[in-house]
């Protein structure tokens, strides 16, 4: 089964270029350990909130307004799309996303079409 592991961060304090290089680095292994494993299907980091573009439909007309569809503390912030062969082994995988130790992740099984 298909799993998306949504990546929620909130307001991070700043990190110095020794720290943001520690937490690229824990990313690239993590995503090539499940690369190898066979597990990754996709994933990639997304731009900030702030250039994110909401769409409705209303009465037949769409709108465009700017920023996400809900005001919340944490944000979206990358996912990945993972293969497991259960809820709890994508809750495992998920456990060694870098950002489990500063905000959550969102597990959702992938629906088939």
């Amino acid at each position: 089964m298909q799993y998306m592991l949504l990546i929620y961060e909130g307001q991070r304090p700043p990190m110095s270029s020794e720290e943001q290089g520690k937490l690229i680095q824990e990313y690239a292994a993590f995503t090539q350990g499940i690369v190898q494993s066979g597990h990754f299907k996709a994933g990639d980091p997304l731009e900030s909130a702030s250039t994110a573009t909401s769409v409705r439909v209303r009465n037949g007309k769409t709108l465009l307004t700017d920023g996400p569809f809900v005001e919340t503390k944490e944000q979206v912030i990358g996912y990945y799309i993972v293969e497991a062969k259960d809820l709890d082994e994508a809750a495992s995988i998920a456990s060694r996303i870098p950002s489990a130790r500063v905000g959550g992740i969102e597990i959702r099984p992938l629906r088939k079409m």
